[in-house]
C-alpha cells in the first residue's frame, strides 16, 4: 500500500501556499546557458522565465522553467508523451556539485509552485547544487488532473459525512467515492493508468539525465520518501545522496496506514493539549462530543453562507497538528467554536489544507492525490470491513478513528482502474547511503516509519537519524543538530552514525 490516507503526507506549507510558477518558458532568460545537455537520451531542456499561475505573479530572481517530455507508458518508450514541468534555480557558489532534486509530499503536491518559498531553508544546499524540483506526472501544470467542478466539491463538502451514522448516510459517502472516480476517469482519460509512484520515479531517472548528473542527488519530503524508497529499488547504482525526511513506511498496507496516521493525530493532538495545560484523554473526549454536536448540527460560519460541517471541522483540526508554530491558531479556532458557536475560523484552516481560496477556487493536490495513490494500492476494502474495522480505529483515537477507518473503503471505492501492488518495493541492495529522518512527534508519517524504511532499502543503504520533535517533517524545523547532519551529508558526503538522535 503506497498511498498515505485521505490526509495527504505533504509538507505542510505547501497546503497554504499558492502556486509561483507553471512549467514551460516564455522567452529567452538572456543566458547563454540556458540550454541542459542530455546523457544519451536525444533530449535537452529549454529554460527560460517562469510563467504566472494561480493568480499569483511567476517567481522572480534566478527561478528558471521548463517542459520535459516523458514517454505517457514507459512500457512503450517510443509511444505517446507528455510533459513534465521543471523548475531550478542555479547553484550560488563555484564549487558546483550538481543537481539536488525535490519532491515535498502528497501525492500530488506541486513541486514547481513550492520550490521557490522552500529556497530560504535550502539557501546553504544551494551554494553548491541547482535546486530544482518539478509537478510529477497527473500534478498541476504536468498534465493536472481535475476530476470535479468547484460547485461540485463544495456541494460534495456539505452533504457527504465522512463519518456516516446511517444507511442513508452510507449510501451517499460511497456513491460520492464512486462519482469521483468517474470523474477523474473522464478528465485523465489514458493517463488515468500510467500516474503510479513507479511511472514517477521512472521519470526522475529522465530529469537526471537531462539536467546531465552521473548520479541522483535527491530531498524527499513526506510522499517523496516512498518515491525516493521506489526509485532507490529501481536505480540503485544511480543513487547518489538521497535524503528522506519524514518517511512513510513502506511496510505498512490500507488499513496499516490508516491505523499509522490514527495513531500519529492522536500522538499529536495528545501532545498540542499538554501544552495548553489540559488533560489529554479529557481533552479528546471534549473534542470528539464537540465533534458529534457538529454532526448532529453543523456551526454557522462568516464564509457566504457555508456552514462547518463535521467533516470539514476534523480537518480544520488536522491542518495545525502539522508544524507546533500552528498550534496557538487550533486553540483559538476552538474556542470559537466550542465557547462561542462560531465554525469560521475552523472552517478556514479547512479551507487550507482543502486547497480552497476567498474566491470559492479549489486547487487540483487531492484529486492527483486520490488518482495517483488508488492507482498504487490494489488493496480495496469493503464498506463492511471497515465497518468492522471501527471499534478498534476508534479505541486508538476518539477523534481521529472513525474518520480513517471509513476511508480505509472510501478512499478508492469502485475505482476505474486496478491498483498496482500492496506495498511498494523498496529494497536498493548496492545503493550508496541513504539518509532517513524520522521525527518521534510527526502526526502524518508517523516516527516508525524511518526504521522500517532504513530495514527495508537493506543492510549498509538505510541510515537513521531521529529528531525528538513535534510536526511533520525535521529538516528546517529548528533543529541545528538535524541540519547540520543533513547539510554535512549532502555538501561533503558526511554519513551520520546510523541511530544519531538530535533533542
Amino acid at each position: 500500500m503506497t498511498r498515505i490516507t485521505r490526509w495527504a503526507a505533504l509538507t505542510v506549507a505547501a497546503a497554504l501556499l499558492t502556486a509561483g510558477c507553471s512549467g514551460g518558458p516564455s522567452g529567452d532568460d538572456g543566458e547563454n546557458d540556458g540550454r541542459s545537455g542530455s546523457k544519451g537520451d536525444g533530449t535537452a531542456l529549454d529554460w527560460g522565465r517562469c510563467k504566472a499561475s494561480g493568480g499569483a505573479p511567476a517567481p522572480g530572481g534566478d527561478w528558471q522553467c521548463a517542459t520535459l517530455r516523458v514517454p505517457l507508458d514507459w512500457s512503450e518508450p517510443d509511444g505517446a508523451t507528455i510533459g513534465l514541468a521543471l523548475i531550478r534555480a542555479k547553484a550560488t557558489g563555484d564549487d558546483r556539485l550538481g543537481s539536488l532534486l525535490f519532491n515535498f509530499g502528497g501525492p500530488g503536491g506541486s513541486g514547481v509552485s513550492m520550490m521557490p518559498s522552500y529556497a530560504g531553508t535550502v539557501a546553504e544546499l544551494r551554494e553548491r547544487y541547482d535546486l530544482v524540483s518539478w509537478d510529477p506526472r497527473g500534478v498541476a501544470a504536468s498534465e493536472g488532473v481535475r476530476c470535479r467542478s468547484d460547485r461540485e466539491i463544495q456541494a460534495a463538502e456539505s452533504s457527504v459525512d465522512g463519518t456516516p451514522d446511517t444507511p442513508a448516510e452510507e449510501r451517499t459517502y460511497f456513491e460520492d467515492a464512486a462519482d469521483f472516480g468517474k470523474g477523474c476517469q473522464k478528465a485523465a482519460g489514458k493517463l488515468m493508468a500510467h500516474v503510479s509512484t513507479t511511472d514517477t520515479a521512472r521519470d526522475m531517472d529522465r530529469i537526471r539525465q537531462v539536467l546531465g548528473d552521473d548520479r541522483l542527488n535527491y530531498f524527499g519530503i513526506s510522499y517523496g520518501t516512498e518515491l525516493g524508497g521506489v526509485y532507490a529499488h529501481l536505480f540503485p547504482k544511480k543513487v547518489g545522496r538521497m535524503t528522506l525526511d519524514a518517511v512513510v513506511d513502506p511496510s505498512a498496507d490500507t488499513v496499516g496506514h490508516a491505523k499509522n496516521q490514527t495513531r500519529g493525530f492522536q500522538l499529536a493532538l495528545d501532545n498540542y493539549l499538554k501544552s495548553t495545560g489540559r488533560d489529554p484523554e479529557q481533552g479528546s473526549r471534549e473534542i470528539a462530543d464537540l465533534l458529534e454536536r457538529i454532526d448532529a448540527e453543523p456551526l454557522p460560519t462568516s464564509s457566504s453562507g457555508r456552514k462547518l460541517t463535521q467533516t470539514l471541522a476534523l480537518t480544520g483540526i488536522v491542518l495545525p497538528l502539522y508544524s507546533q508554530a500552528s498550534w496557538p491558531a487550533l486553540t483559538s479556532a476552538l474556542r470559537a467554536a466550542e465557547e462561542g458557536g462560531d465554525g469560521s475560523k475552523l472552517l478556514a484552516l479547512a479551507d487550507g489544507y482543502n486547497d480552497r481560496d476567498a474566491s470559492g477556487r479549489y486547487g487540483t493536490t487531492t484529486h492527483s492525490q486520490r488518482v495517483i495513490s488508488c492507482l498504487d494500492d490494489r488493496q480495496r476494502p469493503t464498506a463492511a470491513q471497515a465497518r468492522r474495522l471501527l471499534p478498534e480505529f476508534e479505541e486508538i483515537s476518539p477523534v481521529f478513528g472513525a474518520f480513517l477507518g471509513w476511508d480505509t473503503a472510501g478512499w478508492c471505492h469502485d475505482w476505474p482502474v486496478p491498483g498496482q501492488h500492496d506495498t511498494p518495493e523498496v529494497s536498493a541492495p548496492g545503493a550508496a547511503p541513504i539518509l532517513v529522518i524520522g521525527n518521534t512527534g510527526d502526526p502524518a508519517t508517523p516516527y516508525e516509519g524511518a526504521r522500517r524504511m532504513a530495514d527495508e532499502l537493506g543492510e549498509d543503504v538505510g541510515v537513521v537519524l531521529t529528531w525528538k520533535g513535534e510536526g511533520h517533517g525535521a529538516y528546517g524545523s529548528g533543529s541545528d543538530c538535524v541540519d547540520s547532519a543533513v547539510n554535512a551529508y549532502l555538501l561533503d558526503g558526511t554519513v551520520p552514525e546510523d541511530g544519531k538522535v538530535c533533542s
